[in-house]
């Protein structure tokens, strides 16, 4: 099964006709959206049930975990321990996992997670911590992925059910990891499409990088390069998820229609798509 997705609901003017159900537009469009705001802060529950009752009962979400969780900042700044962090956090979202609304966390590391033995121990923590919920990683440090030890992390990544995260973004020096296309879980892989805008994602002189960095429009023939690589992993997980990113432009929906068309799927259950009236 292949689904397609962005990152976020609100910043797709394509498929948003009106500002105030911009999730049910969203939905009548797309099975899956990325929830970036948990990264941001634990939402309120009320917000997890609103989402909910938003949207069709097929429909998922891939929150990201809250960005204490993945050592973007201190979590005792906030906690009692990092155990209570995640308690919360699981609390928060235990009714959209009970619905079946939740199609893995994503664990998104910053730069400075190498590989090395006490991020190792970290990660077993997280999967302890996060009992068999799905847990889907994506590393921003490209000592993961050396040659002496991309298939030791691809292995350990197998070995504690952890989803691949699949990036296509620019290699630059500090920041970023090489395209792996490889399954670690038979039920998930997940493709995150950054764009190629290569100066925004570097990040220097850049004054506003959240407007510069996902700046990118994928040609048709870099979309047909991914559909090639979605039908090469098919035969290897249940469901690979393609979420677009390059949303600072505007771009994220159509290049994912563009791509739904070049590998001929169509999705079910969606809502009903608003008519625009003019």
């Amino acid at each position: 099964m292949i689904t397609i997705g962005l990152t976020g609901w609100s910043d797709h003017p394509l498929i948003t006709l009106e500002n105030s159900k911009k999730l049910e537009n969203y939905s009548s469009h797309f099975p899956v959206v990325e929830l970036d705001t948990s990264f941001y802060a634990i939402p309120p529950e009320k917000n997890i049930d609103s989402w909910i009752e938003k949207t069709p009962a097929s429909f998922m979400f891939i929150p990201k975990a809250y960005k204490a969780m993945t050592l973007h900042k201190e979590w005792i700044e906030e906690f009692t321990s990092v155990t209570s962090m995640f308690s919360i956090f699981k609390n928060t979202f235990e009714k959209m996992v009970a619905d079946n609304k939740v199609k893995a966390f994503l664990f998104q590391f910053p730069p400075y997670f190498d590989c090395t033995k006490q991020n190792v121990a970290y990660l077993r923590t997280i999967r302890e911590l996060m009992d068999d919920w799905p847990v889907a990683v994506e590393f921003r440090n490209q000592s993961w992925f050396i040659e002496k030890n991309r298939d030791k992390t691809l292995q350990f990544l197998k070995d504690m059910q952890f989803i691949n995260v699949i990036v296509d973004q620019p290699q630059t020096p500090n920041n970023s990891i090489p395209k792996i296309i490889a399954a670690t879980n038979e039920q998930l892989t997940i493709f995150r499409l950054h764009g190629r805008n290569y100066e925004g994602w570097l990040g220097e002189n850049i004054q506003d990088w959240r407007a510069e960095r996902t700046l990118y429009d994928y040609s048709l023939k870099e979309l047909s390069e991914f559909a090639e690589t979605v039908k090469s992993l098919e035969k290897d997980t249940r469901e690979f998820c393609v979420i677009f990113n390059n949303n600072s432009g505007g771009h994220a929906a159509s290049n994912a229609k563009t791509l739904q068309k070049q590998l001929g799927v169509d999705f079910e259950n969606l809502s009903p798509q608003q008519l625009d009236l003019f």
